[in-house]
């Protein structure tokens, strides 16, 4: 049977999928509907698709604080995702959100979270294979580049502080409280600098659903259960994984071609999981070796 961590790289690969797959819907939706706005529904979504899940085990005053606090930094770091998104194109703003698999190890350390050598080399073979996989990163730093780094740094402190609260609580629960109050704030903020239209909001439907069922409902979710048995170092190199694989979704249903630059990258990636998963094992076999030694 698998173990733990196994299951748990298993279901950051899922997420780390879905994500991939609906970066050009984010970016689509971005043609009909506000950012903010398009933030408040697809959580709102996402929490009904969790409903079913909490009706007979709703949140406990320490998840739902724990969600709260997780709900503001999510909350502040999609927001900022989405407005970028309406300055920038997806191939940067792919890039530049990415990033945040090289600020992960530093922001873990606040939380007390150990690294090893496997999993710097692992972010910095993901780092290179994302801008290698960007495709035309060319033209000048704009206003959306900016928002979009902000947002990297939240999702960094995001991904340090899920594998620091996810372990003591239950994750479905602790998912929807976050879930929940990103959506709350969210409505509250959107009549205060966009329209709303109902028709605009139809109009993105396919976006919106895909977005709320599967990239937040789903993906998200998974997140928070995978982080119990997974390092935040690790677990955002293999979510990192997300702009390789919008890359093959592309090829497949789109018929986009990869360059040859572009088919390095992908590979840059995967060495950079594997050196994470193969060199860090192999290292906490020594320390468990080392302390078995030392027991006898």
């Amino acid at each position: 049977m698998p173990s733990k961590a196994h299951k748990a790289d298993m279901m950051l690969l899922i997420v780390a999928i879905v994500w991939g797959a609906g970066f050009v819907a984010q970016k689509a939706a971005m043609e009909h509907v506000g950012p903010i706005l398009f933030t408040a529904i697809r959580f709102a979504i996402g929490a009904l698709v969790l409903m079913p899940f909490v009706v007979k085990r709703t949140p406990i005053g320490g998840e739902w604080r724990a969600g709260i606090i997780l709900g503001l930094v999510m909350f502040a770091a999609a927001a900022l995702q989405q407005m970028g998104l309406v300055y920038t194109s997806a191939s940067r703003g792919g890039f530049i959100t990415g990033l945040y698999v090289l600020v992960v190890p530093v922001t873990g350390l606040f939380f007390g979270h150990k690294f090893h050598r496997g999993h710097i080399a692992g972010a910095l073979l993901a780092a290179v294979g994302l801008y290698l996989l960007s495709g035309d990163l060319s033209g000048e730093t704009g206003k959306g580049d900016f928002l979009i780094m902000g947002c990297a740094v939240l999702w960094a402190i995001h991904v340090a502080m899920v594998g620091h609260l996810a372990p003591k609580a239950e994750p479905i629960r602790l998912a929807f409280a976050q879930f929940v109050t990103v959506a709350v704030l969210a409505a509250i903020v959107t009549p205060f600098f966009e329209f709303v239209s109902l028709s605009s909001i139809f109009d993105a439907k396919l976006a919106i659903f895909y977005s709320g069922v599967f990239a937040i409902g789903l993906a998200f979710s998974l997140q928070v259960v995978a982080q119990r048995d997974a390092p935040p170092t690790h677990a955002a190199i293999l979510m990192s994984l997300e702009a390789l694989f919008a890359a093959i979704t592309g090829w497949l249903i789109l018929s986009e071609q990869l360059t040859p630059k572009e088919l390095t990258g992908c590979g840059l990636m995967l060495a950079g999981m594997i050196a994470s998963q193969l060199w860090t094992r192999k290292k906490t076999q020594e320390e468990r070796a080392i302390a078995t030694d030392a027991v006898r």
